[in-house]
C-alpha cells in the first residue's frame, strides 16, 4: 500500500505549492462524505487524486445531519424498494469497515391509532425491511405490546397506544465519518485540502475540462492544476460548479434544511431511541447521546447560502411542539435547548412534491465538457455511490488511452481507524487499549473514551500521551491544557489537518453541538495553543476567534428569520467576545 501523503495541517501550505508538479488522473471537487469516498476508491485503484473542499471536510452536509446511517424505512411508504435494498445492505458495510465511527442503536417505533404506521403495516414494513436489507439475526424486528412498548420508553404518549416495532439502526458521527475516510483515502496516495477552493475551471481549445484553478481560502495563494477527470461532489454546491461549466441544464438540485435540538438529558431524559409522529403527520428521529438527548429533523425548501443555514424559531418551535406531542409529560421552554444545528440536504428536484416527498436517491450527470457531477444520494449510501462514480471514471480514463484499471475494494476495506479485527471484536479491542492505555499512566476512563471515538488509530494518541508527559510536547500557554484536551488537540492538528478553532471543536471533537460547555471552557486555551503551533497572526488569530464565537451563538440561539439570523447569531458573538 502507498503511503505518499500526510494528514496534518503542519505541512499542508508547504503540499499547496506543490500541487501543480503533478497531474492527476482525477480531480474531485467536495470534501463531503461522497467526495471522501470517492478519493477513497480511486486511491485504491491506482489512480493519482487530487481533492479540494473549499471549506472544512464535513463542513456542509456531512456533518449537519441526524447521524444515523440508517436504511431508510420510511422510502418503503414510497415504494423505493430499490433504495431500501441497496442502501440498508450498505449501512452493514459502513458498520464493518469503521466500528469506531458507527453504533448499532435500537429504534423505538411506537404506534398510535392514527398515526402513520398502523400495527399490521408496520409488522409487514419491519419484516419486508429485513429482508431488503439483509438485517443479521440478532437486529431483526420485534414487535411490542403497549405495555413493552412503555416499558422500553416511559414517556411516550399512552393515549392511544397500540404498540410498537422495534429494530435497529445505526447511530454515527457523520463528520468523523467522513474524516475517517478521507484519512484512508490520504493515507493510499490522494492528495487533499480543506480551505482551497476550486474557483475556476479550466478548458483546451476543444472545450475539454482539463483542469482547476484552485485558490487557499486561507492566504489566497493560487495554483493552475490539471487534471484528465474532473468529479464534481460538492453536495449543495453542485449547481454552482456546473455553472461554472456552463451545463447547469435539465435537473437541478432542490436545497431542503433539515434542523436538530439538542437538549441535556436532565430535561429530557429519554431511554431509548424513538421515531416517532409529529402533529403535521411527518416523522422525526429522538436520540439519547452522551448525557444529551437531539431531536429532528425538519424539512424545509432552502434559498439562503448553504454555507450558513440558521435555525429559526420557527424551526426550533416545531420541533419543541413535535416533542410536546409525543411525550407529554416532558415540558420543555426555549431555554432548555442548550445547542443545535441547521443542515442542507442536496436533493434533486421533482416539480410538484413536497420536501418530504423528495426522494433520496443519486444520479450521475456528465457534461459536454467532461465534468462528471454525482448530486443526491445519502449518507448511507456513500460507498456505493463512489464506487460508482469511479467505475465511470475509469471507464473513461481508459477510452482516452489511459491503463485499464480493476474493480473497486472498498467494499471490504477497513477506514482509517477501522482496523480493529471487525464490529464484533471492537468491545475487546476497545477494553484491551484502555488496558494498555491505563499501563501507560493514562487514565483508564480516557482510555477508553479515546479507543471508543479514535479506534485502531488510538496508538498514535497513546504516543502523543506520552511525550507530553514526558515533557517534549509543544505546549507553553500559561494556562496548560489537560491531557484529555491536548492529546486530541494535537492530534487533530497533526493527523486530522484541523486549522481553524471551529474545526477541532465542531468536526474533530462534536463538542460544540454535544457539550457545549467543554467549549466553552477550553476555547481561549485550544486558541492560543493552536495560534502559537500554527504562528497566526494577531488579525488571524482574532479572526478565527471571532469565527468561534459566531459558531457558539448560531448554536445556542435560533434567529427569528434567515435574513437576520447572521446579524442575530453577530450580536449574540459579539456579547460572548465582550
Amino acid at each position: 500500500m502507498k503511503h505518499l501523503r500526510t494528514f496534518s495541517s503542519l505541512d499542508r501550505k508547504k503540499r499547496f505549492r506543490e500541487m501543480d508538479t503533478t497531474h492527476y488522473e482525477l480531480i474531485v471537487i467536495g470534501g463531503g462524505i461522497t467526495g471522501a469516498g470517492i478519493a477513497l476508491d480511486a486511491a485504491t485503484r491506482g489512480m493519482s487524486v487530487l481533492l479540494l473542499e473549499m471549506q472544512d471536510f464535513a463542513s456542509g452536509t456531512s456533518s449537519r445531519s441526524t447521524k444515523l446511517v440508517h436504511g431508510g424505512l420510511r422510502y418503503l411508504k414510497q415504494f423505493e424498494v430499490g433504495m431500501v435494498a441497496e442502501v440498508g445492505k450498505e449501512r452493514a458495510v459502513v458498520y464493518e469497515n469503521g466500528p469506531h465511527v458507527t453504533t448499532p442503536e435500537w429504534m423505538l417505533l411506537p404506534i398510535h391509532q392514527g398515526g402513520t404506521f398502523g400495527k399490521f403495516s408496520t409488522s409487514i414494513g419491519l419484516m419486508v425491511y429485513d429482508f431488503l436489507a439483509g438485517v443479521k439475526r440478532g437486529e431483526r424486528r420485534s414487535m411490542l405490546s403497549s405495555e413493552e412498548t412503555l416499558k422500553r420508553e416511559p414517556l411516550l404518549k399512552r393515549d392511544g397506544l397500540k404498540g410498537g416495532g422495534y429494530y435497529v439502526e445505526y447511530r454515527t458521527d457523520d463528520a468523523r465519518l467522513t474524516l475517517e475516510v478521507m484519512k484512508e483515502a490520504a493515507a493510499r496516495g490522494a492528495n487533499v485540502f480543506n480551505y482551497v477552493k476550486a474557483e475556476s475551471l479550466n478548458y483546451d481549445a476543444n472545450g475539454r475540462i482539463t483542469g482547476v484553478t484552485a485558490r487557499d481560502m486561507l492566504d489566497g495563494e493560487v495554483r493552475q492544476v490539471t487534471g484528465s477527470q474532473i468529479v464534481n461532489a460538492s453536495g449543495p454546491w453542485v449547481d454552482r460548479v456546473r455553472e461554472m461549466d456552463k451545463s447547469k441544464k435539465g435537473k437541478m438540485l432542490q436545497l431542503t434544511k433539515g434542523v436538530h435540538l439538542v437538549i441535556d438529558q436532565s430535561k429530557f431524559p429519554l431511554r431509548q431511541a424513538v421515531y416517532f409522529d409529529t402533529p403535521d403527520g411527518r416523522m422525526v428521529f429522538a436520540i439519547p447521546r452522551d448525557g444529551k438527548t437531539y431531536v429532528g429533523t425538519t424539512d424545509t425548501v432552502y434559498k439562503a447560502d448553504p454555507a450558513r443555514p440558521f435555525i429559526t424559531i420557527q424551526d426550533r418551535d416545531y420541533i419543541l411542539k413535535a416533542i410536546s406531542y409525543m411525550f407529554p409529560d416532558i415540558k420543555l421552554s426555549p431555554s432548555d435547548v442548550e445547542s443545535g444545528w441547521a443542515g442542507v440536504r442536496p436533493l434533486i428536484l421533482e416539480e410538484g412534491k413536497s420536501p418530504s416527498e423528495i426522494s433520496r436517491k443519486d444520479e450521475i450527470w456528465e457534461s459536454p465538457s467532461g465534468l462528471i457531477t454525482i448530486a443526491g444520494g445519502k449518507l448511507t449510501g456513500y460507498r456505493k455511490m463512489a464506487e460508482t462514480v469511479v467505475d465511470l471514471v475509469a471507464k473513461r480514463l481508459q477510452e482516452r488511452g489511459g491503463k485499464s484499471y480493476g474493480a473497486g475494494i472498498t467494499r471490504e476495506l477497513p477506514i482509517s481507524g477501522g482496523k480493529v479485527g471487525g464490529s464484533a471484536q471492537f468491545p475487546d479491542y476497545v477494553r484491551i487499549q484502555a488496558d494498555q492505555g491505563a499501563a501507560l499512566g493514562i487514565e483508564r476512563k480516557l482510555a477508553e473514551q479515546w479507543a471508543k471515538m479514535y479506534g485502531s488509530n488510538v496508538a498514535e494518541l497513546f504516543r502523543l500521551a506520552g511525550e507530553e508527559a514526558a515533557g517534549t510536547g509543544a505546549q507553553e500557554e500559561a494556562e496548560a491544557l489537560p491531557l484529555s484536551v491536548l492529546v486530541p488537540l494535537r492530534y487533530a492538528i497533526e493527523h486530522e489537518m484541523a486549522v481553524k478553532p471551529v474545526d477541532f471543536f465542531i468536526r474533530r471533537t462534536g463538542s460544540l453541538l454535544f457539550n457545549i460547555e467543554w467549549t466553552k471552557r477550553w476555547k481561549e486555551p485550544v486558541i492560543d495553543y493552536m495560534a502559537s503551533l500554527l504562528g497566526w497572526s494577531n488579525d488571524e488569530k482574532e479572526m478565527y476567534t471571532l469565527e468561534l464565537q459566531e459558531e457558539l451563538a448560531r448554536a445556542e440561539h435560533a434567529a427569528p428569520s434567515e435574513e437576520s439570523g447572521l446579524e442575530a447569531a453577530a450580536a449574540s458573538a459579539s456579547k460572548l467576545s465582550s
